[in-house]
């Protein structure tokens, strides 16, 4: 099997790769060098094929906690690592590296007691879809967040160390709407595959899922939209932001209070 190996090589490099960039920690330039930038890409190849052998098993899917999250902060760094060309967040690698090596080793050694389950590939596809959805956009919520605290910081003149690491107000915007672009695309699609291929949505006690994404996907569409024609930024971004999340959240969870509080008492 390949995961093990090919996991553990990038848990190596992606803590080396962490190691040299923190000394650039108060430097939050764009790293230019192409030794660095290659070994980031093929730390993310051998991850994503660490993740693709622990979920896809001989017995079934296998999608535990620590699998899911290994699969989550490999797209979130796919994300990142693509934005330091144009961006100036070389300052945000050095933890999300630390804490995605934790990540794969907590999915290659850490037993969860997940029973694989047998599923077609297409569902399959649909489940990572919609996990990986809900997981950019929830880091897009609480991108938000941040921006608005670094926001109200430095309107109060207030300004610690801490969050002096950090970049740029605008780069941080900039980070956010990368962030949304890539989860309402994962949202789509996921919305997509179940229209596709769930047969009766209804039946299978699902419209109340479907309803509240397609709300959340109209609020970020139109965020989108308003930032492209209309440059909406700022608070207004913000806004917009924890407005998708919480629809996405009724998606989520509304649904599954509705069925087990609500139908199941009819």
């Amino acid at each position: 099997m390949f995961d093990l190996p090919a996991g553990l090589t990038a848990l190596v490099l992606y803590v080396a790769l962490a190691c040299w960039q923190w000394r650039n920690w108060r430097n939050p330039a764009v790293p230019r060098s192409t030794l660095w930038l290659g070994l980031a890409v093929f730390a993310l190849c051998l991850h994503g094929l660490s993740v693709y052998g622990l979920i896809d098993t001989s017995a079934g899917f296998y999608f535990s906690f620590f699998h899911m999250a290994s699969l989550i902060f490999w797209v979130i760094c796919i994300t990142l690592v693509s934005s330091t060309r144009t961006l100036p967040v070389a300052a945000l690698l050095p933890p999300l590296f630390i804490i995605t090596a934790a990540s794969i080793a907590c999915s290659l050694f850490v037993d969860a007691h997940f029973t694989p389950v047998a599923l077609t590939y297409p569902i399959a596809l649909h489940i990572v879809l919609s996990v990986l959805a809900y997981s950019m956009l929830t880091i897009a919520c609480v991108q938000a967040g941040a921006l608005a605290l670094q926001d109200h910081l430095l309107r109060a003149k207030h300004w610690p160390s801490v969050m002096a690491v950090l970049p740029p107000l605008q780069t941080m915007e900039s980070l956010l709407f990368k962030m949304l672009w890539a989860g309402t695309a994962l949202l789509a699609l996921s919305i997509l595959t179940g229209f596709w291929f769930y047969d009766d949505l209804h039946a299978q006690h699902l419209m109340h899922k479907v309803f509240f994404s397609l709300i959340a996907l109209v609020v970020y569409s139109i965020l989108l939209w308003g930032r492209y024609t209309c440059g909406w930024r700022g608070k207004t971004a913000i806004r917009w932001t924890f407005a998708g999340f919480v629809a996405l959240m009724l998606a989520y969870f509304g649904s599954k209070l509705v069925l087990e509080m609500v139908l199941a008492h009819a």
